[in-house]
């Protein structure tokens, strides 16, 4: 993680599960962690438990809706005029409120899981890119994925809704990104890291997830740490990630 140290990376979602899990890794691995969330009291309330105090000086928490491209807009020219660049950004903001695609009156659900989990990684990326290349460096771009962004479980009882087209998109973004990144010139990395079941809230009300073998958000915190500390040659594309003994 050496060549981190002191660089800025912003987190999405950073008020709790994987997002707060990353942000407390990356701090603690000597990165200046700027955190974004709706939800900005609870935010810092969970760093403040999550992250070592010899560690909470690294951390800055910032009010963003993400699913809001002019939120997204203000809160990385925020950043870039405060730390003067960004070097990582993890997106990782995501919903998946109960629904289905048949569902009466799903407009909201719908709505709410395209603009959080797809197009919100659509104007960060873009954003934290052009920031990136205005400082001429070659970042890294994380996409908290799913194993429901590669294969679909059966799960009665259970819709995926657009949860899992959406997720499906990021697979395929991540390979339009690398290949943009490519033509832009630049060495700026993409990885996409697909989990099975994480314990956050966003599976607190699904019981096939619940009862079963379970990742934990450290898992992936630690996953993101991994694929960022790889040499400059060399990219991690997918990671997919599964607890053992999993059936989905």
């Amino acid at each position: 993680m050496e060549r981190w140290q002191n660089k800025i990376a912003v987190v999405t979602g950073a008020s709790a599960g994987i997002g707060a899990a990353t942000c407390k890794a990356l701090v603690e691995k000597g990165m200046i962690v700027v955190g974004l969330a709706r939800r900005l009291e609870k935010m810092e309330n969970q760093t403040r438990l999550l992250i070592e105090e010899q560690y909470r000086k690294n951390f800055h928490s910032y009010k963003c809706d993400v699913g809001n491209e002019e939120s997204v807009k203000e809160a990385f020219a925020w950043i870039d005029r405060t730390f003067g660049g960004i070097h990582v950004l993890i997106n990782n903001a995501g919903v998946c409120p109960k629904s289905s695609l048949l569902a009466a009156d799903n407009s909201q659900a719908i709505n709410a899981v395209v603009n959080t989990n797809l197009l919100a990684v659509v104007w960060c990326t873009r954003e934290a890119f052009r920031i990136m290349k205005q400082h001429n460096f070659d970042g890294h771009i994380i996409l908290v994925n799913s194993l429901a962004g590669h294969k679909i479980p059966h799960t009665p009882g259970f819709s995926f809704h657009i949860y899992a087209p959406a997720k499906h998109a990021l697979t395929a973004m991540t390979e339009v990104l690398r290949q943009d990144f490519l033509t832009e010139g630049t060495k700026i990395k993409v990885t996409s890291i697909s989990p099975a079941g994480v314990l956050t809230e966003i599976v607190s009300d699904v019981s096939f997830l619940a009862e079963g073998p379970i990742l934990k958000t450290e898992d992936i915190a630690d996953a993101i740490v991994y694929c960022i500390q790889t040499p400059p040659h060399v990219q991690i594309h997918d990671m997919i990630i599964r607890p053992v003994g999993d059936t989905t």
